[in-house]
């Protein structure tokens, strides 16, 4: 079973996920927020995984564009309420290996968290 990536096509820190990926020859399916939407049990299971603050992408212009009623007093319901709303507020990009998820890109992560089973062999 192939990786799944989320996230937003024309973002940047996606696209050097992506072509890490590809790169290291990591079979992948790519799940844009933009057109496919997050699922709200699907963003709850990360939250209950990673938690909810791991998840929200604070730094985004999204985020920091909300009313200061919006940012206070957040919690995990107020949180994932506000991703499902807007999903462009999860950090990108969320690589879910089957066993466990990575959030963010580092090379170094991935080239740690990419199991060599997930990559393609030659024949």
């Amino acid at each position: 079973m192939p990786a799944t990536i989320y996230g937003i096509k024309n973002c940047d820190t996606m696209k050097k996920a992506r072509a890490w990926l590809d790169s290291h020859g990591v079979a992948y399916d790519f799940h844009d927020y933009k057109t496919e939407g997050i699922a709200k049990d699907k963003l709850k299971q990360w939250s209950d995984e990673l938690g909810w603050e791991t998840l929200l992408n604070r730094a985004g212009t999204t985020f920091r564009k909300l009313p200061d009623a919006d940012k206070e007093g957040l919690n995990e319901r107020k949180a994932l309420a506000l991703m499902l709303a807007q999903p462009s507020m999860i950090k990108r990009p969320v690589l879910d290996l089957g066993g466990k998820r990575v959030v963010g890109f580092k090379p170094e992560i991935y080239a740690k968290e990419v199991a060599p089973s997930a990559r393609s062999r030659k024949a």
